[in-house]
């Protein structure tokens, strides 16, 4: 995607693709740009990575800017993001100096947090991003939670135990995620089960629910594999190889790095309609080979482009088959695959302490799932 210049607060719309609850997220009128209300911590972190972090910001959705809101916008927290009206006054405030950067009384206000129902606050500042369900015609989308512990160092106590019997009774104490939410285009061949837009939607309290070490891959193969929507076994598979692929560029990048994150997510997407991911795959393939030629004309040796599985990837973490500089050589591809790590409201870097541990148990345990996939 070409840069696009950030639209005013007038021009945006609600955004109808969260699966995780994320609520009081926006987008622009052409559905390129995500916008969502956020902390300054957090585009401290997006600011901080794209300048001195460039393969960490290749991980993460192309960061536009800041926007700033006319009014105060309902920020979803990180851990559940369900909308609805602050639960209290205590929970407003204690969230509100959350956003500030202040302590809750500094620690012997700790103990009196207030468990805010709404998993709203108040801001009126956005990161504005590339919007990473664009470019597909029926995208699915998976949302994963990362992490063993899912609470940041300055959380309130009361905050941290409720977290670690989330952490307790959910998958993420032996594999270090949980399924945040999931929509899958025609993912019944129930019409009932399924919303206007043939979606069926699996919400936040089915990862903590009906998900476990047992059924885990076969909620992912679920996901992916899904011929009702004229996805056959070849064509899933080749998804499956293609975000394998890309989680172990994460975990090498993640462990290269060091940095804390506590409820960051994985975001899965890729093109839901059988027909449209067969289109997708063949523009792509028949652009790389076409880009492959050329720079084999051009250069002795390359890092070229290669088609493994029938979808293209790069050998090269940091190259974008898209850049900018190129914008003009042709029309646009059709998006067939994208794997963005998203929420940092809870991140930052920390030098000396070594890679984030926590973070990367969740991506090696995917890994793990991702390789029976595929056998």
């Amino acid at each position: 995607m070409g840069r696009k210049a950030i639209p005013s607060r007038s021009d945006l719309v609600d955004y109808g693709h969260t699966v995780a609850g994320h609520a009081g997220t926006m987008c622009d009128a052409d559905g390129e740009l995500f916008i969502k209300p956020c902390t300054l911590a957090e585009v401290d972190f997006y600011n901080s990575a794209n300048e001195k972090h460039p393969e960490f910001a290749e991980l993460m959705p192309l960061y536009m800017g800041t926007l700033q809101l006319n009014d105060s916008a309902e920020l979803s927290s990180i851990e559940d993001g369900v909308a609805g009206p602050v639960a209290s006054d205590a929970a407003k405030e204690e969230l509100t100096k959350a956003v500030t950067g202040q302590s809750s009384a500094e620690t012997q206000e700790k103990g009196k947090w207030v468990q805010n129902k709404s998993k709203k606050i108040k801001t009126d500042q956005a990161v504005v991003l590339e919007n990473s369900g664009a470019g597909f015609t029926k995208p699915n989308i998976l949302d994963v939670k990362l992490g063993v512990r899912l609470w940041a160092d300055d959380a309130p106590i009361e905050k941290k135990k409720r977290f670690d019997d989330i952490t307790a009774k959910t998958t993420h104490k032996a594999l270090g995620f949980r399924i945040a939410g999931m929509k899958i285009y025609r993912g019944s061949s129930m019409k009932s089960e399924l919303d206007e837009e043939e979606y069926k939607i699996y919400d936040k309290d089915y990862g903590r629910v009906h998900v476990n070490e047992d059924n885990i891959v076969d909620n992912f193969r679920k996901f992916i594999f899904n011929k009702t929507a004229g996805i056959d076994d070849d064509l899933a598979h080749a998804v499956a190889v293609a975000f394998l692929h890309d989680l172990r560029n994460v975990e090498r990048v993640l462990s290269s790095e060091e940095s804390r994150m506590y409820s960051a997510s994985l975001l899965f997407v890729f093109e839901g309609d059988g027909d449209k991911l067969r289109e997708a795959i063949a523009q792509n393939n028949a652009a790389a080979e076409e880009a492959e030629a050329e720079a084999e004309d051009a250069k002795p040796v390359t890092n070229s482009l290669r088609v493994d599985s029938g979808i293209v990837m790069n050998d090269e973490p940091n190259a974008d088959a898209d850049d900018d500089d190129d914008e003009e050589d042709g029309p646009t591809l059709p998006k067939v695959f994208s794997l963005k790590l998203i929420d940092f409201a809870h991140a930052q870097w920390t030098p000396g302490q070594g890679p984030d541990e926590n973070t990367l148990k969740g991506v090696r345990s995917l890994i793990d799932i991702f390789e029976k996939l595929v056998r």
